[in-house]
C-alpha cells in the first residue's frame, strides 16, 4: 500500500523552512549564495504562512514560489529511481505533473502547524556539486529537529533539491516508498499513477 509517511515528512521540513530566518549579521555577512537563497525564500513564504487570506488562496500563492525555489521535476525523477526509463514520456510527463500536485497539497496543508517556529543556524557547507545548510528548527510544544537543505546551484540557479531530516533524506525515503510499492504491484507504473492520483483526491 503506498503511504503518505515521507511525503507528509516532506510537508513538515518544507513548512518549517517557512519560518527560517538567518540572523541578522549572518544575512548581512551574506556567507554563501545558498544560505542567502534559502533566506529568499524563507521571505516569500513567511509572507503566505502569516497573510489573513483564506487557504485556498494561501495555497495559489505558494505554488509559484515552489516552482521557483523547489526542483520539483529533479525530485521526482530521483523519486521514481530505475523506474523512470521503463516508463514513458507519457508516463513521465503525467507522473511529474501529478508528484508536483501532491507536494504541493502537502506543503499547504501543513503551513499551519509551524507558527511560531524558531531557528539556529548550524552549518554551511559544499558536498559534490551541492550545498548543505544546516539548521536548528524549533517548534512550540515539539522536539528540536535538525533539518539540512540540500542546494543544487550546479546550473547558476539554486534550487533545493531535498531536506535531510534527523539525518534522513526525504527524497531517498520516498523513492524507497514507491519502489516498495511497485515491486507489490507488478512494476506498473500506471499503478502508482492512480494511487498517487487518488492520493489528491483524499481516497
Amino acid at each position: 500500500m503506498l503511504t503518505r509517511r515521507s511525503l507528509l515528512a516532506a510537508s513538515a521540513a518544507f513548512a518549517a523552512l517557512a519560518l527560517v530566518r538567518l540572523p541578522r549579521a549572518y544575512a548581512a555577512a551574506s556567507a554563501s549564495q545558498a544560505s542567502a537563497f534559502v533566506n529568499g525564500f524563507a521571505t516569500q513564504l513567511i509572507q503566505i504562512v502569516n497573510g489573513p487570506e483564506p487557504a485556498a488562496q494561501k495555497k495559489a500563492a505558494l505554488g509559484p514560489v515552489i516552482d521557483e525555489n523547489v526542483d520539483v521535476p529533479k525530485i521526482a525523477r530521483f523519486c521514481l529511481g530505475r523506474f523512470w526509463s521503463s516508463a514513458s514520456p507519457a508516463q513521465q510527463s503525467e507522473y511529474t505533473q501529478i508528484f508536483h500536485q501532491v507536494l504541493l497539497n502537502s506543503i499547504s496543508g501543513h503551513l499551519g502547524d509551524y507558527k511560531g517556529v524558531t531557528y539556529t543556524l548550524t552549518s554551511d557547507r559544499q558536498q559534490g556539486a551541492d550545498e548543505l545548510v544546516g539548521t536548528i528548527i524549533t517548534r512550540p510544544n515539539s522536539p528540536a529537529a535538525n533539518v539540512q537543505w540540500v542546494v543544487d546551484s550546479s546550473t547558476g540557479s539554486p534550487k533545493i533539491v531535498d531536506v535531510v531530516a534527523e539525518g534522513t533524506s526525504l527524497r531517498l525515503t520516498q523513492r524507497q516508498d514507491y519502489a516498495s510499492y511497485l515491486v507489490h504491484h507488478g512494476n506498473d507504473i500506471d499503478k502508482l499513477l492512480a494511487a498517487l492520483q487518488r492520493q489528491i483526491s483524499g481516497g
